[in-house]
């Protein structure tokens, strides 16, 4: 079976670093992600905000989600058209397309 490309957002990125600053996560699962995202096999690449991917958080119901983190995270599923991983059922709520 191939490979497939998995896409993790900097936005969530930033959630961990917040998470290992307020003591919700330790530092050497940080430490660890980033080994692992900069390692030369690893199947997930970072993306960043970019103007279309901006531009779709339009088309998430803020009355749905409300939390701008996860707009983010939602619009960049539906900008990209791959499915979200996720068990966070505003998210699903939304009419994202996701996996769990």
């Amino acid at each position: 079976m191939p490979c497939q490309l998995k896409i993790l957002r900097d936005v969530p990125l930033l959630e961990i670093v917040y998470l290992v600053e307020k003591g919700k996560l330790p530092r050497a699962a940080l430490d660890r992600l980033i080994d692992f995202l900069s390692s030369s096999d690893s199947s997930f690449v970072v993306v960043s905000l970019d103007l279309p991917s901006a531009l779709t958080v339009q088309r998430i119901p803020r009355e749905t989600l409300s939390d701008m983190p996860d707009r983010i995270i939602a619009a960049t599923s539906l900008y990209l058209n791959l499915p979200l991983v996720t068990r966070d059922l505003k998210i699903h709520a939304a009419g994202i397309k996701t996996v769990w």
